[in-house]
């Protein structure tokens, strides 16, 4: 099958057979959450792989419905991959007819030596690349490919391992790149519906390049040992109890105030004895 027959295949899928899962749950994001704005710029960040790949598929999808003015960018950073994984994200995105823009970074070189926390330091570096491109580029926002279970995984994450309720915004303004903002439009698309539609359109994309995995004095399964035990944590929860996935999220959106011990804010901490007797 040629290029063109795999995007128009792929787009095609897209509308009918994963209409409901993905581009629904897609576009109820962008509606909830306010995400687009006309005359926005958006960069969508593909990493190569299926989260990021899917993502610019359904931003092509929703430019086509041309409901308002917006502009995209498809942009992608080498952060030193390996040539071949550079290639298989080039070879896809010509295949998905997504035109990517490439530029490059010292980011795998810089934490190659790191100890502690390489996986984290990566990330924060990644996206203060991201934005400075982004911006460079006449971009207002970002993109980026978190989806569903990323969401309710950092929920625990937070609460198991961080002793925290937090969780992975729909939206951020950046505090270090003025006017610029972080969207995250996958936010109500379940990781296995990514995998079938992947799956079912025979897409073979780039899993891990992080030179971790060739050679490094951390493991980077230690890194993301606790991510998977709550992936399997949540797995073996839904066995008895199917809703369990939905409640995790809902948790964050129905926090009652006056049964915290305390919270904190932009203002500080706040402790239910602050009030307890007026």
């Amino acid at each position: 099958m040629n290029e063109k027959n795999i995007a128009e295949q792929v787009e095609k899928s897209i509308r009918k057979k994963f209409h409901r899962v993905l581009w629904s749950r897609f576009a109820k994001a962008i509606v909830t959450y306010e995400l687009i704005q006309p005359g926005d710029k958006i960069a969508v960040c593909i990493s190569g792989g299926k989260d990021s790949m899917l993502m610019a598929k359904l931003f092509q999808e929703l430019k086509m419905h041309d409901k308002f003015p917006f502009e995209l960018v498809f942009l992608v950073m080498d952060p030193g991959y390996a040539e071949e994984n550079r290639r298989l994200i080039e070879k896809n995105a010509a295949a998905l007819s997504v035109p990517i823009t490439i530029f490059g970074s010292d980011i795998f070189e810089s934490v190659t030596h790191v100890q502690k926390n390489p996986c984290y330091l990566c990330a924060r570096m990644r996206r203060g690349y991201l934005y400075s491109k982004a911006k460079e580029l006449g971009c207002n926002k970002i993109a980026l490919g978190h989806h569903f279970d990323d969401v309710i995984e950092t929920i625990l994450m937070g609460m198991l391992y961080g002793g925290q309720v937090q969780t992975m915004m729909p939206k951020l303004h950046s505090t270090n790149f003025e006017g610029m903002e972080l969207i995250r439009p996958m936010y109500f698309i379940r990781e296995e519906d990514i995998k079938h539609w992947r799956d079912y359109n025979g897409l073979h994309f780039l899993r891990c390049a992080c030179k971790f995995t060739e050679a490094c004095e951390i493991s980077p399964e230690e890194e993301l040992s606790k991510r998977l035990e709550v992936k399997k944590l949540i797995a073996e929860l839904k066995k008895t109890n199917p809703q369990v996935e939905k409640n995790i999220f809902r948790s964050v959106e129905n926090v009652n105030l006056n049964t915290i011990i305390s919270y904190k804010n932009d203002l500080g901490i706040h402790h239910f004895l602050d009030d307890y007797d007026r």
